[in-house]
This record gives C-alpha cells, sequence and structure tokens, in this order.
C-alpha cells in the first residue's frame, strides 16, 4: 500500500501529484535460507504502518495457527504467502511488495534462500537497483551468501547492503559484527560492487530498522530504512543509447504503419535518425504515439508506437537504434551462464536463445570455465549443473542483436529453454562477440548440391538409424549400403564404433560427449548430402533432441529416421560384444539401456524390429521406401 498522509484527506490531487514525483527503489533481498528476509520486509512494513487494519488481524490469525513466534506477530507470513512456504517456513516463489514512504517508492522482491530456487533469486535480481544480503549472526557467511553474491555482481547490481541479522541472539556483540564484515570484504574484494554498507540489525525485534537501536551504541550508521530512502542508485540515463526491440507492427489501417515495443534503454525525440536492424536501412522519428497522446521525446521503460519519415521493411523480432550508434549483431558469442535446470547443461545440445524480442536455435560450442563461488577460481569443467555458473561460447543459428551487458542489461541479456520441455534452463549475460564470427562468410560455389547429386542420378539424403546397442542397425545398415551399391548408387557409411577411432576419438561416453559425438556426425553428414551422397548414419544416438538437431542441419525430406526398435532384452540376449554383460556387472558406466537413457524417435520414418524381420528383408524394405519416393532416380 502506499504511505499514509495527511494530505489525502485534505488535497488529494496534491497528494497524488506529490506521490508521483517521488523517487524510485527496486530493491531485493537475498542470503541464505532462514537468514530471516521475509521477516525483515514484513519488519519494514509493520513498523511503517504501511499495513491495514484487516490485513493486520489477518496476520496476527495466521501466526497463531501457522507461525513460529509462539503469541508474537510472525512477520514473515506477510510476504510468504504460498501454502507450501507456511508450512516450511521458507521462501520458494519471488515476492514482490510495493509501498511508499514520505521520501520515496520502493519494491521489494522477497527472494528464496534455499539452494534450490537460486534461479527465483537471479530472477528478482536482475531488475534491482540494490541487494540487502542478510546474514545470521550466528552462522557467518555460508556458501549461498557466496553465491547470491557473486550472481549480484553478475547481473549488475551495484549497491549492496550486508545486513547482518539476529544480532539479539548475540548479545549484539560487536565482534562477531566486525568477524563477519572483515571476511565478507575479503570475499566481495573480487566482485563489481561500486558501495557496500554494513548494518547490525535484529528483524524480529525491529533493531535498526526503522530507527537507530539502543542496543548498538557502537554502530555509527544509520538505520535501514532512512538509509533506502536516501541512498543514490540514480544512473545517467542520458548517456545511454537509444534501443527499441520491436514487438509487434501496428498497422491498423492503410494510412498508418508504426512500430511498438518498450524503450529498453536512451530518449529518443521527433526527428531522430534511427538505424533498423538486421537491415541497417535509416530513418527519421516521425511520430512517438503512446496511449496518452503524442510525445515530442520518450525514454526509458515507456511502451511507444514510432513511426518513421521512410517507408522501410521492420519485423518483429528487429531491433530500432540510434542512428550514431547502433547495437551489435553476431551469431558467435561469448556469455556468463547460470544454469537453472534440473538436468545439466550439454555443450553441443541444441537450446532456444531468447533475448528481449527474438527466439533463435543455439548451442554451446565451449565450456570455457566454471566458476567457484566460495573462491571465485575459475574451474575446467565439461558441464554445467543446477544452479553453476560458467562463461561459455555460444553459436546461434541467426545473428542476434546485443550491447554487452555491462552497459546495457536488457539487450545484453537472454535465457535458455529446453527445446523438448519448453523449460527455462539458462539465464545468460553477454560479455562480446567472437570476432572471427564477423570474418567467416559463406563462399560462393559454382557447383552446389544440385548439380553433383544430377551428376549421380540420385537424390542426396540422410538413413540415420538409431537403436540399442545390439538392435541390428549396422547389420542392416551394411545390408542396405550393398544393395543400394549393386544399383549403382553413391552411398557412404559412417558408424558409430568407426567414427569413435578417428574423428570422435577424443570423447568419451557422458551424456556431454554423446551429445559432441552427434553433433560432429550430423555436421559431417551434411557435408556429404552436399556431395549429393547417400549417407547412413548408424549411431545409438539416445537423445531425441540430438537427432531433432541433426534433422534440422538439412532440408525437409532429406533427414529419414529408421528406428530399429528391437527389444532390449533381446539385444542383451545378442550381446556380440559382451558389453551388457559387462555393463551389469558395473564394468562399463554410462551404458545405454543400463545406466544411461535411451530416447525413443517420436514420429520416425520407419520403425523395423530385427527380432521379427530379418535383416535382409528389413535392408529391402528401407531401399523400397527409397525407391518409391524418388532419392534413386534424377537428382536434387
Amino acid at each position: 500500500m502506499a504511505h499514509q498522509s495527511a494530505l489525502i484527506e485534505e488535497d488529494i490531487l496534491e497528494y497524488l501529484q506529490e506521490h508521483e514525483n517521488k523517487s524510485f527503489l527496486r530493491f531485493i533481498t537475498c542470503g541464505s535460507v532462514d537468514d530471516g528476509k521475509s521477516t525483515l520486509i514484513g519488519r519494514l512494513l509493520y513498523d511503517s504502518k504501511l499495513i491495514f487494519e484487516d490485513q493486520l488481524a489477518a496476520l496476527e490469525t495466521d501466526s497463531k495457527r501457522q507461525g513460529t513466534q509462539g503469541d508474537k506477530i510472525d512477520l514473515a507470513l506477510l510476504v510468504d504467502g504460498l501454502a507450501a512456504e507456511r508450512e516450511q517456513g521458507i521462501t520458494i516463489d519471488v515476492a514482490y511488495r510495493f509501498f511508499s514512504t514520505d521520501r520515496r517508492k520502493f519494491i521489494v522482491a522477497d527472494t528464496p534462500g534455499h539452494e534450490q530456487y537460486t534461479r527465483n533469486m537471479a530472477t528478482g535480481a536482475s531488475t534491482a537497483d540494490l541487494a540487502i544480503v542478510l546474514i545470521d549472526a550466528r552462522s557467518g557467511v555460508l556458501t549461498q551468501t557466496r553465491r547470491h553474491s557473486y550472481i549480484l555482481s553478475l547481473l549488475g547490481v551495484r549497491q549492496v547492503v550486508v545486513a547482518i541479522n539476529k544480532m539479539d541472539l548475540v548479545n549484539f556483540d560487536k565482534s562477531v559484527f566486525d568477524a563477519i564484515e572483515a571476511e565478507y570484504r575479503e570475499f566481495a574484494r573480487h566482485l563489481n560492487f561500486n558501495d557496500i554498507v554494513f548494518m547490525p540489525i535484529s528483524a524480529l525485534q525491529g533493531d535498526n530498522i526503522t530507527s537507530k537501536s539502543v542496543h548498538t551504541p557502537w554502530y555509527k550508521g544509520a538505520a535501514l530504512l532512512p538509509y533506502l530512502e536516501t541512498v543514490d542508485v540514480a544512473q545517467d540515463e542520458s548517456s545511454e543509447s537509444f534501443r527499441l526491440p520491436v514487438q509487434w507492427v501496428n498497422r491498423p489501417n492503410l494510412d498508418f504503419r508504426g512500430f511498438s515495443g518498450t524503450i529498453s534503454s536512451g530518449t529518443v525525440h521527433v526527428g531522430d535518425e534511427v538505424v533498423a536492424l538486421p537491415s541497417s536501412k535509416r530513418s527519421r522519428v516521425k511520430e512517438i504515439v503512446t496511449y496518452d497522446g503524442n510525445q515530442s521525446q520518450a525514454g526509458k521503460d515507456e511502451a511507444i508506437t514510432l513511426t518513421l519519415t521512410d517507408e522501410i521493411d521492420i519485423s518483429r523480432g528487429d531491433i530500432l537504434c540510434a542512428g550514431n550508434d547502433p547495437a551489435q549483431q553476431t551469431d558467435q558469442f561469448s556469455a556468463h551462464l547460470i544454469w537453472m535446470g534440473e538436468e545439466d547443461l550439454l555443450p553441443g545440445r541444441q537450446y532456444i536463445l531468447k533475448t528481449a524480442n527474438k527466439s533463435v536455435p543455439a548451442n554451446i560450442t565451449d565450456l570455457k570455465h566454471k566458476i567457484n563461488v566460495n573462491t571465485l577460481d575459475k574451474q575446467s569443467g565439461k558441464t554445467l549443473t543446477l544452479n553453476e555458473v560458467g562463461l561459455c561460447n555460444f553459436a546461434t543459428s541467426q545473428p542476434v542483436f546485443f550491447d554487452p551487458y555491462a552497459e546495457n542489461r536488457e539487450t545484453g541479456s537472454f535465457i535458455l529453454i529446453d527445446r523438448q520441455t519448453n523449460n527455462t534452463v539458462g539465464a545468460g549475460m553477454i560479455e562480446f562477440s567472437l570476432r572471427r564470427a564477423q570474418n567467416v562468410h559463406w563462399q560462393a560455389l559454382e557447383i552446389d548440391r544440385k548439380a553433383r547429386a544430377s551428376l549421380k542420378h540420385q537424390k542426396p539424403c540422410i538413413l540415420w538409424f538409431t537403436g540399442l546397442s545390439g538392435s541390428g542397425k549396422s547389420t542392416v545398415a551394411n545390408l542396405v549400403e550393398q544393395q543400394l551399391h549393386d544399383l549403382g548408387r553413391h552411398t557412404y557409411i559412417l558408424d558409430g564404433d568407426n567414427v569413435r577411432h578417428g574423428l570422435n576419438k577424443d570423447l568419451g561416453f557422458t551424456d556431454a560427449d554423446r551429445v559432441e559425438n552427434i553433433r560432429r556426425v550430423g555436421e559431417t553428414a551434411k557435408l556429404m548430402i552436399d556431395s549429393g551422397l547417400i549417407v547412413l548414419v548408424s549411431f545409438i544416438s539416445p537423445f531425441v533432441s540430438e537427432r531433432n538437431m541433426a534433422r534440422e542441419l538439412v532440408e525437409d525430406g532429406e533427414f529419414i529416421e529408421v528406428y530399429i526398435s528391437t527389444p532390449l532384452e533381446v539385444c542383451e540376449q545378442r550381446d556380440v560384444k559382451g558389453l551388457y554383460a559387462k555393463a551389469r556387472r558395473g564394468e562399463i558406466k554410462n551404458f545405454t539401456g543400463i545406466d544411461s537413457d535411451y530416447e525413443p524417435p517420436e514420429n520416425p520414418e520407419l520403425v523395423l524390429d530385427t527380432s521379427e524381420i530379418a535383416a535382409e528383408a528389413a535392408a529391402t524394405q528401407i531401399v523400397k521406401y527409397l525407391e518409391g519416393r524418388g532419392y534413386l532416380s534424377g537428382g536434387a
């Protein structure tokens, strides 16, 4: 609720004018589990008399039923609204609260301390101007304290208040406060904070929250709320370049064509020159249209529609920039990534990368290093697990527009989405473009795929054989190639075992290595069909995502998935290489079908079970499929 003022009764218009002109602060509370984040926010609201009477009555009732403070009011219940939060006494989701005082308006994000919900904390931090990091005076600086602090630094929060809470439980001992401050400062000296203020508080008792406490005469700083009312977090937005990610082309009639979106940075005036990306076409601003009418200028966070003096082609997903300082474009870049997925990051796997207004397929081409949140040291690794942070190289299927995150939070950030589940699995902050991507262009060639295929009198394609070890993939693929060879067709087999002796000999059998294994094979097969060949790929290829990635590398109709669906028990009975027996004994790790998953194809072109049909008959069926669809006659 808003701060209560006598002006509400005396002159409501003057009150509204005064309220509108107050400065605004977004801040976040974070830290480890049970450090008192929700209680602190409840105390701020309660002591500032910012709670309605019916809210207070409900809080008293809830405190008796679900609170943790006996007969006293449990202030944490003001922001812990989910049933699961109240039952467990922890914050799970991000809770936003708006309030105001005579001097300033606030939005506070109460974020979870539990490691499992670090992703929710990162969400709250992404828009914060200031962070309050709570530390339990009895426990000191914990791993989650360090993790949250590092994420704050990474996400561009520069003002930090370290609130050392529960000082009442250590008798307001100054030596305890000093020791925690020294430990935190030593850790934070490597972080990009502009200012760190330390405060001894008791959120439960109200010490140093809205006024100075008599229990800490040795503390010379301000109480928390007065500090929040006066701290300067203003940024010089006049130096930021104009950016408008286009969310919608507004075309209500033949006489109007505008480009709608929310300004992510900078200001724009009627008459300014703007450049549209990716076309790089230039024009000038004719009108700035808003819900309240036309304006002569507009700034950051305003939702507007621009009309231009020239008719240029602009679509949703494009971006309008200041004419003298456009955003960068790249399809390869380096970025810090916070991994939020329950399943590990797999370099090489394709994800959806979503920026402010555009979604493109992307993959991590290289994990440069991981960050140890306790020491901030860089560590090598092949994958990221839940809540880990790493520096990665990315490649996108088409260029994206960006500014380095340090310069622009909106255009420098992105999220990663899992293609199968549509879950958000990562949040990224772009560091810089990989310059080599800007200097490598497709070379125009006189002889193309169509010409090569025509010479061979066939249509090139990939026959992708997938199934468990021992299912008969290699046997059937070999027989298919023999039949095609007899018909005078040009083929090549990429077999899983053979490729691992050369191209992929550096890869093991972890999930991350399996993904990279299939990525390389997919790219190789793509080159081979570009030469006009019919390529037979025989790999277990256990993951749907990677098989789909290989399919998307080529044109429609050029990828034929052949699922050799022989059951596991039959494959084990065959066990020609003795691998299943070794896997059952624990001598082989990450063996598909035993301790590593196999994901059956969803919509394969062909399904063949070699426990029900002979390998020769299966091969003949595949060749007839190719003949019936014109792959063995003419050219592409």
